[in-house]
């Protein structure tokens, strides 16, 4: 009787503790479903959810095709639906990738400090998923993408937002702490990249002309903005700091990477070489501490896409920047908010650029008389000059003396012919930079033959007449140059140009295809009051 109901009472625990332990898991169920409710997303079927399926997770937006891999719950292959690969190609454009030969990766996470201060990635999380399919429905305007972690009676969750028309991720993780003990963490973030990109994944139609930076770049408390080449990092010259707000990044030409630091936190900001051809710009924040039966969010954003220049500054303070106008970006930058306002006013990024070409010229136009003036008088005294130089042939220090006499006499300054082309030259190149940087020019089309403007004329039409121009430019001035070998010199300057321009991009080809012409009717204006 005795061992009867001892059975009874072993069997009675063993149920408890059978019910007790599934209430808990019960519990963090509902605290699954709780979240989700919170979140507005679709409800979670648990008896579906397979721990141990490792297929990637889809979404789709109306900007971005991309997989999501449980393993760490990162974005590994993004494709952006509005840019393709070439020009009329069904191929789209993909940015972040991991093959053999080339890695393009970014990764976020959470880390976790212990008791003897030792920091590692919060136990290489494998999250799982309510559905392997997301996709932002028409009249839908934010997507959320959750992902689930439990262990040790700590749940993680990291939920990935998107939203329409938008290139920016927030990624929100939380901490849901059901355990007994007090957790610490921060969060961490990399982007890496393969330096040397195999011939394989370049575009084929870059225009070899053309060199756009590439590398990684920052901002933080102290620098708007700050960059370096990939073989600054490869050469040892690694970046260390902290900082309490800003962002890291990797740029190329007309797209961009970057991880928004955490705001009031004390961020570390380091940069690592992963191998000989691999390298990362990293961040860690500095932790926080949740308590026993409490819960944290932490947030982040990242941007993946285009440097749409508009949508950047909103993302965060400066990110703009990483358009790369160089040293001359406070001339390019307004150039570029012109252009964009024309375009916007014609519709047509060629005649946008045409007209941002006219309006920079008349503007300029007083320098640019002052310049022509005074070639056109510097003409004129040419018999002058050639009798004094034959008069003082022997005697260079009187010969300079009677010419700076007849420049006195005459009210004419040597260096107004060139003066005015040196402060000129500044807005020209912020012209030029702003042209090859701007994504928005990238397969925008003009007219006819010419549907790319960032590329080069395929039939080599435009190089051909701005060649012409820049002939005429060299004819109406010859008579300028007395010795026959500047002369030659001169006259082969246009053709020089023919064959660099040839794998310029048409937009840049354009602009001064327009310029030259402007140029050509400003000196017959002039020339023609000072025969």
């Amino acid at each position: 009787m005795d061992s009867q109901r001892n059975i009874i009472i072993i069997t009675f625990i063993l149920i408890s503790f059978f019910i007790w332990y599934n209430w808990q898991k019960i519990n963090n169920y509902i605290s699954y479903n709780k979240y989700i409710k919170h979140q507005n997303t679709t409800k979670t079927n648990f008896k579906q959810i397979n721990l141990y399926n490792n297929r990637k997770i889809i979404v789709k937006t109306d900007t971005f095709l991309l997989s999501i891999d449980p393993n760490g719950g990162n974005i590994d292959t993004v494709q952006l639906i509005n840019y393709s690969e070439q020009l009329h190609s069904k191929k789209l454009f993909t940015f972040l990738s991991k093959n053999l030969g080339y890695t393009y990766q970014v990764s976020s996470g959470v880390f976790q400090k212990n008791k003897n201060n030792f920091e590692n990635s919060f136990e290489n999380p494998f999250f799982w998923s309510n559905q392997k399919f997301f996709q932002l429905e028409k009249n839908k305007n934010v997507l959320k993408v959750p992902l689930f972690y439990f262990k040790n009676n700590i749940l993680y969750v990291k939920t990935f937002i998107f939203k329409r028309k938008n290139y920016s991720i927030n990624i929100e993780q939380q901490f849901f702490n059901k355990s007994n003990k007090t957790i610490e963490i921060g969060i961490f973030g990399q982007i890496k990249q393969t330096v040397n990109i195999p011939q394989k994944y370049l575009n084929k139609k870059n225009n070899i002309s053309v060199k756009a930076f590439r590398g990684i770049a920052y901002s933080t408390e102290k620098y708007k903005y700050k960059k370096h080449t990939f073989n600054d990092v490869l050469e040892n010259k690694n970046i260390n700091f902290n900082s309490n707000q800003g962002w890291i990044a990797m740029l190329q030409q007309y797209f961009a990477t970057a991880l928004i630091l955490p705001q009031n936190k004390n961020n570390i900001v380091y940069t690592k070489k992963i191998d000989n051809n691999t390298i990362g710009i990293n961040f860690k924040s500095s932790t926080t501490i949740i308590l026993p039966k409490h819960k944290k969010i932490l947030l982040s954003t990242l941007w993946i896409g285009p440097e749409i220049q508009a949508q950047m500054a909103k993302v965060a303070p400066f990110l703009d920047f990483t358009v790369d106008y160089g040293m001359l970006w406070f001339l390019s930058k307004p150039l570029f908010k012109l252009l964009n306002l024309l375009y916007k006013l014609i519709g047509n990024w060629g005649i946008a650029i045409i007209a941002i070409t006219l309006i920079v010229r008349i503007v300029m136009y007083p320098l640019s008389r002052t310049q022509y003036i005074t070639i056109a008088k510097m003409r004129i005294l040419q018999p002058k000059i050639k009798k004094i130089k034959a008069k003082y042939s022997n005697d260079k220090h009187l010969l300079s003396q009677e010419i700076i006499k007849l420049y006195k006499k005459e009210k004419l300054n040597p260096l107004g012919g060139c003066l005015p082309f040196v402060i000129q030259m500044p807005i020209f190149l912020a012209l030029y930079y702003m042209l090859i940087n701007s994504v928005e020019l990238r397969h925008a089309p003009f007219i006819f033959w010419i549907k790319d403007l960032s590329s080069q004329d395929p039939y080599y039409v435009l190089p051909v007449i701005m060649s012409i121009t820049m002939y005429f430019i060299q004819k109406t001035s010859k008579n300028t140059y007395d010795d026959p070998i500047q002369k030659k010199i001169m006259n082969i300057i246009p053709i020089f140009f023919s064959l660099f321009f040839l794998w310029f991009p048409s937009g840049l080809v354009l602009y001064y295809i327009i310029s030259n012409i402007l140029t050509i009717i400003q000196q017959k204006l002039i020339y023609s009051k000072y025969k």
